[in-house]
């Protein structure tokens, strides 16, 4: 893999990745601290691709970047990738004050708004349920129960009604470029990934990110999902499209080059984990008892959410091969062992 910038711009400042296509950075308030958005220069006005959280801090780093650097054309268009907080948080601010036409997959808009409209004070008897089956211990369970849970409307600006679909295989213009969508699966649910037919260049979201694998999660909004056999499906189904010439811009991280040797990486990762547990479940364990063999380090508790998500992915992709069998035990948490025959 070849990393064509070693580092990323300043916040709020702009590298040009190809002629009218401009990469900025923006923070996020958490461990991976940062989202990576692009603009691109359409000649009369500007599209912008992906936005970052909703705050006041995010605010005034875009007015900051409209002033200085699009204040002689409007920005038209924003197209967001997929609906994680840190992507389409101002996509509804670009639409209600700067007037811009959103654009997303169906899947992406409707979980977008959906989960910005549902607020709780504290989390819901499903999720702690959902929390208990992965065997979160007492202690921890206490805590989040009676802790403000996420919510998507601390970090994601109203999104008005309407929208303008993309969907798999479509043809768009952007920057007097053709685009194809091809959309993913795994890390959110119809992600978009955007390839150019006219030079070797992709906007990759977090569907392709080339030193870190993307969270891939089961909630309670859908506890027996298989986000592991749609991610593996979805890096296989791009490996004919790739080729080690394409400049990937991802999400996070630096864009880089090389996309078959990382599509393979990306697809490697989750079968070495699940070989992992497939010897480790020779003894039985809960999910939250998996931990170790998926992570081989100790998990934070920063990082407890995310890795209790993506190890109940794990099992239940197992289960639904039939790898694995689960059974309910006295604390009211999934048991999984392998099956013998």
């Amino acid at each position: 893999m070849d990393y064509p910038w070693k580092s990323a711009p300043l916040i709020g400042e702009p590298i040009e990745v190809s002629e009218g296509i401009f990469w900025f950075r923006l923070p996020l308030p958490m461990a991976l601290d940062h989202v990576n958005v692009y603009a691109v220069d359409e000649g009369d006005s500007w599209t912008i691709i992906d936005t970052g959280f909703w705050s006041k801090k995010t605010i005034s780093i875009w007015l900051s970047i409209v002033e200085e650097y699009f204040s002689n054309k409007p920005i038209s268009r924003v197209i967001v990738t997929h609906h994680h907080p840190d992507h389409v948080g101002l996509a509804g601010w670009f639409q209600k004050e700067l007037k811009a036409d959103l654009w997303m997959t169906r899947t992406a808009w409707l979980m977008a708004r959906m989960l910005r409209l549902d607020y709780q004070k504290l989390p819901t008897e499903e999720t702690v349920n959902f929390w208990r089956k992965a065997g979160m211990d007492d202690v921890t369970l206490k805590d989040r129960k009676s802790g403000k849970p996420f919510n998507f409307g601390d970090s994601v600006y109203e999104m008005p009604l309407g929208y303008r679909r993309i969907i798999d295989n479509e043809k768009i213009i952007l920057g007097n470029r053709s685009w194809i969508v091809r959309v993913g699966n795994g890390h959110a649910p119809e992600h978009a990934t955007l390839w150019c037919e006219d030079e070797p260049l992709i906007i990759a979201g977090d569907q392709i990110i080339s030193s870190i694998s993307p969270n891939l999660g089961v909630y309670a909004t859908e506890p027996e999902a298989d986000p592991v056999e749609d991610w593996i499906t979805s890096c296989e189904s791009f490996l004919p499209y790739a080729n080690d010439e394409q400049l990937v811009l991802p999400g996070h991280k630096l864009p880089f080059c090389g996309l078959p040797h990382r599509l393979k990486q990306l697809i490697e990762n989750h079968h070495s984990a699940l070989s992992r547990l497939v010897e480790f479940l020779k003894e039985p364990q809960t999910s939250v008892g998996c931990f170790s063999t998926l992570y081989n380090r100790k998990i934070s508790q920063n990082e407890y959410g995310l890795a209790l998500v993506e190890a109940v992915a794990h099992l239940n992709h197992l289960h639904r091969k039939k790898i694995i069998s689960r059974e309910i035990n006295s604390y009211g948490a999934y048991v999984y062992r392998l099956n013998r025959d």
